[in-house]
This record gives C-alpha cells, sequence and structure tokens, in this order.
C-alpha cells in the first residue's frame, strides 16, 4: 500500500471537493481518499499494483480538475502558482470591463450605451467567466451542481433576459415592464465572485504557511564532493545516499548525514527546541535544516532530500492538514445537497413573485431568483472547519507538536485528565551522579578500579559514573578479570584483591550492609566486606515540569503520574514536579487498567509516555502524546508528537485545541446565519413590508466576502503566543 498527498487545481468550493473526493475513492485501487478544500489537496490510500498517480489524475481531469503528480515540492509549487496567475489576470480583465459597464448602465440612458455594455459583458462573461460554464457543465453530464453552476445560471439568465430586452425593445412595454437591463449584474457578479477566490486564496495560502516555513529550513542548493576532492554546487535534489558534501560556516545541512571529517557546532532548534548548540565530531549525526556554526564538515549523506527527517516532518504536518475532524461531516452532508436546494429556491421565488404580480412582476422575479442564486455560499460551510484546522496544526507544527490527524485536536479540547509516565517525561530519564561517598581509607587507585569496570560495563548508569569519575581526575587501574553478574553488578580483580560494585542485593551478599535508600539509585563499591564508596545517582525532573503540572491544574486537569520505578523514586520526582496523585511500581498493563478505569469514572484521558511500556496505555487513551525523545513505537502509536522535552507543550497544545475548536464553532455559526438570512433577503422577503430588494451585484459582493471572512477568522490562529 502506498499514501499520498497532492494538490488539487480548479477546486471552486467545497461541493467540487466532495465531487473530486468521490471521484477518486471510486476508482479500482484506491482504498481511502480525503480532500481538504482549505489546503487544495488530497490524500490517498491506494496499491499502486492496481492503479497509479497518472490513472488518478486522469479521472480527475475527467470531471473537470487537475491533479499534481509530481511529487517534487517546486513542481507543487509552480503549479499552484500558475493557476494563481491564471486567475488573478482574468480578475484584471473582469474589473475592466465591469466598471465601464456599471458607469453606461447607471448614467447612459441611449440605445449604443446598452449595446456598448452588451458587447463589453460579453468579452468579460467569455474570458473571466468562461470557467464558470465550462465548470457548470461538466457538473451537469455528471449529474451533480456546485458553487459554479450557481454562478453561471446566474449570470447568464441575467444576460439573457438583458439580451433579449435589448433586441426586442418592444417586448417590456406590451406587457407593462419597466425597460431594464442588468448586463452590470452579471459583470458584477463575475467580478465579486473571482475577487472573493482571489481573496480566498490568499487567506488559504496563509493557512498553510507553517508548511512553507519548514520547507524553506531545506537549502536547495548543497556543495557535492567529487572523488578528486573539487567541489561543485548541486540541487539538493540531486544529492543521494553516500554522497560526500561539504557543509560550509553558517550554512543549512541539506541532507540528513554523518560527519567524516572537521568538526562544528550546529543548532538544532528547529528540531528538538533546545536553544544550546550541539558539537558535530566525525562519526556524529546531522540532520537537513539544522544550520552550522562556524566550522567546517565533510559529511556523508544517509538520506535524499525525500526522506530526510525535515522531510518526514512536513509529511507529516500536510498529511494531518489534509485529514478532517469529526464536526466536519455535517458540513460535508449539508453542502453536498446545498447547490441543489439553492437551485430550488431560486425556482420556487421566480414562480412567487409572478404568480403574484404577473408580468409585470418578470423582472423583479428574476431579479430576486438571480440574487438567491448568487448569495447562496456553500464555500463558507466548507471552508469553516478545514481552514481553522489547517492553520492550527501549522500552528502547532511550528511549536514543535507534531500532529498525527484533525480529530486529535477535535477530541483534545475535551481532555479532562492526563496521566504521565515518570521517566523520560517527568524525569530527564538519564539519572546523573549527584554525590560520591569516600570512605577514609579508600585510595584513588581504588577508585581507578571502579572505573575501569565501569567502562566494561553496558549497564546504563555506567556511562554517567565513568564521566564523573573522570572529571574528578580519577585514573582507570589496569584490571586483572572483570565479571559482570546480572541482576547484581560487577565483580573484579586487581592487583590481586577482589572488588565489587553494584546495587544494594550485591553489597548485602558481600557483608558490607548499605544503609537505607532515601532517594535516587545508589551503586555501592567494595572489597570483601569493606564499603570503599557510595555513588548516588538521581534522575531529575525536567525544568519545565512544576511549571508545566500547575498550568494544568489551573486548567481543571487531573493530573495522574504512573511509573514502573519503586515509591521512593516515584515520590520525590511527583513531588518535585507537583503532582499530587501518582501509582508507583506499575506494569505496562497497569497503565493501560488505569487509563480504563479513568475512562469508565468519565474521564477524557491524554497520556503522555516516551516508552514501550507506555504504548498500551497511549492506543487506550482518548488522546495519545508521545515525547519525541521516546521510543518509535510509542511516536508511531500516539496522536500528537512533541519534538522537544518541555512539558509546558502539554497544557499549550490542549490550549490551542480548544482555541481551534472554538473557531470552527464560530465558522460554522457564521456559515449557517449568513445562508439563513441571505437567501430569504435576495428571495425578497423584507419587499412587501419594507420594500428592500437585494441587487445581484451585491449578492455577489457578499457571496464573496462570506468566505473571505471564515477563512480570515481563522487566521486569527496564527496570531495566538503558546507560553513556552
Amino acid at each position: 500500500m502506498a499514501k499520498a498527498t497532492l494538490p488539487v487545481l480548479e477546486m471552486s468550493c467545497v461541493v467540487c471537493a466532495g465531487n473530486v473526493e468521490r471521484t477518486v475513492s471510486g476508482l479500482d485501487g484506491v482504498v481511502s481518499a480525503s480532500v481538504n478544500f482549505a489546503a487544495n489537496n488530497i490524500t490517498v490510500d491506494y496499491d499502486p499494483k492496481k492503479i497509479s498517480l497518472q490513472d488518478m489524475k486522469a479521472a480527475v481531469q475527467a470531471a473537470g480538475y487537475d491533479l499534481v503528480i509530481d511529487t517534487a515540492d517546486s513542481a507543487r509549487q509552480e503549479a499552484e502558482r500558475n493557476a494563481y496567475i491564471a486567475l488573478r489576470n482574468k480578475l484584471v480583465v473582469a474589473w475592466v470591463l465591469a466598471v465601464p459597464v456599471m458607469a453606461l448602465s447607471m448614467w447612459g440612458k441611449a440605445i449604443w450605451t446598452e449595446w456598448a455594455a452588451a458587447v463589453m459583458a460579453t468579452v468579460l462573461l467569455a474570458y473571466s467567466g468562461m470557467e464558470f460554464y465550462t465548470k457548470a457543465w461538466k457538473m451537469a453530464k455528471a449529474k451533480s451542481a456546485n458553487m459554479d453552476t450557481l454562478v453561471a445560471m446566474s449570470t447568464a439568465v441575467a444576460w439573457l433576459f438583458s439580451m433579449f430586452l435589448l433586441i426586442f425593445p418592444d417586448f417590456s412595454e406590451s406587457h407593462g415592464m419597466g425597460h431594464y437591463v442588468y448586463f452590470d449584474s452579471a459583470t458584477m457578479i463575475v467580478a465579486f465572485v473571482l475577487t472573493g477566490r482571489l481573496l480566498e486564496e490568499r487567506a488559504k495560502n496563509s493557512t498553510t504557511s507553517a508548511i512553507r516555513s519548514l520547507m524553506d529550513l531545506q537549502p536547495p542548493m548543497a556543495w557535492l564532493v567529487g572523488d578528486d576532492g573539487t567541489e561543485k554546487e548541486v540541487p539538493t535534489s540531486q544529492i543521494q545516499p553516500g554522497n560526500t558534501i561539504r557543509i560550509r560556516p553558517g550554512g543549512r545541512v541539506p541532507v540528513d548525514g554523518i560527519v567524516v571529517d572537521g568538526n562544528s557546532f550546529v543548532d538544532e532548534s528547529m528540531l528538538t527546541g533546545e536553544s544550546v548548540q550541539v558539537e558535530k565530531v566525525q562519526g556524529c549525526n546531522v540532520f537537513a535544516g539544522t544550520i552550522n556554526g562556524n566550522g567546517t564538515m565533510a559529511v556523508e549523506a544517509t538520506k535524499n532530500s525525500d526522506n530526510t527527517v525535515l522531510a518526514q516532518i512536513v509529511a507529516m504536518v500536510r498529511e494531518a492538514q489534509g485529514s478532517k475532524a469529526p464536526v466536519q461531516r455535517i458540513a460535508d452532508v449539508i453542502s453536498k445537497y446545498f447547490t441543489f436546494v439553492v437551485i430550488s429556491l431560486a425556482i420556487i421565488t421566480l414562480v412567487t413573485w409572478i404568480a403574484i404580480g404577473g408580468n409585470a412582476c418578470l423582472s423583479h422575479a428574476i431579479v430576486c431568483a438571480v440574487s438567491v442564486l448568487v448569495i447562496a455560499c456553500p464555500c463558507a460551510l466548507g471552508l469553516a472547519t478545514p481552514t481553522a484546522i489547517t492553520v492550527g496544526i501549522g500552528k502547532a507544527a511550528e511549536n514543535h507538536i507534531l500532529i498525527k490527524d484533525a480529530s486529535a485536536l477535535e477530541k483534545a479540547c475535551k481532555v479532562s485528565a492526563v496521566v504521565l509516565d515518570k521517566t523520560g517525561t517527568v524525569t530527564e530519564g538519564k539519572p546523573a551522579v549527584t554525590g560520591l561517598e569516600i570512605s577514609p581509607d579508600t585510595t584513588a587507585g581504588q577508585l581507578g578500579i571502579l572505573l575501569s569496570a565501569e567502562k566494561q560495563s553496558e549497564h546504563p548508569l555506567a556511562a554517567d559514573i565513568v564521566s564523573y569519575l573522570e572529571k574528578e581526575g580519577i585514573a582507570p587501574a589496569v584490571l586483572d578479570s572483570f565479571k559482570s553478574v546480572a541482576g547484581k553488578g560487577l565483580e573484579m580483580k586487581a592487583n590481586g584483591c577482589s572488588y565489587w560494585a553494584g546495587n544494594s542485593r550485591m553489597a548485602k551478599e558481600n557483608g558490607a550492609v548499605p544503609e537505607s535508600e532515601t532517594n535516587g539509585t545508589t551503586v555501592y563499591f567494595g572489597t570483601d566486606s569493606n564499603l570503599l564508596a557510595t555513588v548516588t545517582l538521581i534522575d531529575r525532573t525536567k525544568p519545565t515540569a512544576h511549571d508545566a503540572i500547575s498550568r494544568m491544574k489551573d486548567m481543571g486537569l487531573k493530573v495522574v503520574m504512573l511509573t514502573g520505578d519503586n515509591e521512593t523514586s516515584a515520590d520525590i520526582a511527583a513531588k518535585e514536579a507537583g503532582i499530587e496523585e501518582y501509582v508507583a511500581s506499575v506494569l505496562p498493563d497497569d497503565k493501560d487498567k488505569y487509563v480504563q478505569k479513568l475512562q469508565a469514572d468519565g474521564h477524557k484521558v491524554a497520556m503522555v509516555g516516551d516508552g514501550i511500556n507506555d504504548s498500551q496505555a497511549l492506543a487506550r487513551a482518548d488522546v495519545s502524546i508521545a515525547m519525541g525523545s521516546g521510543n518509535d513505537i510509542a511516536m508511531e502509536t500516539a496522536m500528537m508528537t512533541f519534538t522537544t522535552s518541555d512539558l509546558r507543550l502539554i497544557p499549550e497544545s490542549l490550549r490551542l485545541s480548544k482555541r481551534t475548536m472554538r473557531i470552527v464553532k464560530q465558522n460554522l455559526f457564521w456559515a449557517f446565519i449568513y445562508n439563513v438570512i441571505g437567501i430569504p433577503v435576495a428571495a425578497g422577503a423584507l419587499f412587501p413590508a419594507f420594500g428592500i430588494t437585494l441587487d445581484p451585484m451585491w449578492a455577489s459582493a457578499a457571496m464573496a466576502l462570506s468566505s473571505v471572512t471564515v477563512v480570515t477568522n481563522s487566521l486569527r490562529l496564527k496570531f495566538l503566543r503558546l507560553k513556552l
């Protein structure tokens, strides 16, 4: 199976998105397809053995749209830019012709002014408005309808009625009608609709700015080192695994790789959020998009430009932005039938006014029917959810929060309980030596024996002990023998004497009874029954833990810590972080059961973890969050992944989800209210009592404004500042 997220061109409304989605979904070999109108893309799961991207493109083109199947970002951008330029050119021509048509209609009374307006209106509709008619025709052949259908019908009716009266001027007088032509309405409808679409496209492009910002982190060019040592600048897309590239001072790393020569300090904050530069020497990994310091490095590429960590992040964000939140389903169903309902209402409006006033009301009836066709806007309804979701996911990505799909945002706003793993989540996950107690008779040479033994040990704590002793100036000793004892520690010989190092169990077995442990992890070192030294290691809580927990409590969330560690370690970590409720010595299954218990009590649970032992509970939780430094299984299971270890991302991600869903509800309310109020007014509901009618051109302006309003409201999320 394969998955691809591809740009879709020439979609004008949410109904178009539905048509594209149904077209691709119905193809043999396509498992699922989801179109995001706000992002102008489609995410497809398909079997490449049964269907190709070219087959999908052909099907989409047959339906009246286009699909960009070139996966290169440059190709995507070029296609989208060309489509934008074409729309802009049509808009310019529309306004150049629409303004004089309006002027002639308002102030020109002679027959030649009407004919001049007719000529300019015809040219405008033939050029700027032709796409409405071609798409409407394709929709009709497919027994469907969309926003283009409404625009095509309204402008065609206005133009045809006006041309009829212009050619047969006696008709209006003989039927008691005023002589009115509506070339201005037809032209202004096209001009306003195209203006709305251009503004909508610009606004929609702003919703995906996070994607472009991430893409811009990867430099377009790289310095390739040839076999003879010469260097030449080539496009980053040409770099292949095994190639050697030169990273110059201040330059960005083009692809992931391993340092093979030179050294430098690299700013990896775009990936990790850490402001401190990381030293890179031979054998160290470097990642695309990170910024080199003052040194020069030769790097062997391990991935091409499409498979870097940065590219994977971009793909994940793009896929998430293309997903649909459950709340969008209602809007999709309504939008599917919206156009047909509007056409029906326009016909009812036409018939009703003719029935009321006879031929004398024919012009009024046509104007009202045209206004109904124009003012109705399924776009606002269709844009309400995806624009907010797209901006919200992009905002999250800018702040090191990777969201797997839109449903995660919707679920996160309902979270009432947060369950935290301890090691690697609340704590650093890297115990550090905090103290070394030495017996009075212990020599530096004996500590050297401990140093040499820990160097040979594979225990996770050994490296930190080695580092600490070396910093204390301890020199390694020569060991006669070395043995690792599972579950206990180390046994070694040096200078004819036997030594041991390990936990309290080993100390007790050797007769060196340790004092009771009060905190952290303790490693004992001795010879026979003599205790020579005690090394204390503590897994410190993360600097942001206490602030993060405090914020979650202020939000009214229940915070619980679950850990497989002992009671003492759990108690220390909980007190330092400000966690009042915790459970120690739990197994993975116990974590799962605890999450189930909270859910049974009515809580919506967010589980935060980083290890394999957390994956079961992560899968069970309503919202699962993985720390980026954690295990791949945990990250694969989780709905959200933090690329930094900052625990403040937990409350901030929940706050972002609440704000996003609030804007979704605002957008949906506006879209519904706009149509509920606008359509009756356009139909002439206020005319009997107040003499108020809505001119079609102002109806088109209102329609354009409604979509722009929804998108603009969603863009407010871009200005939300997460407190990190």
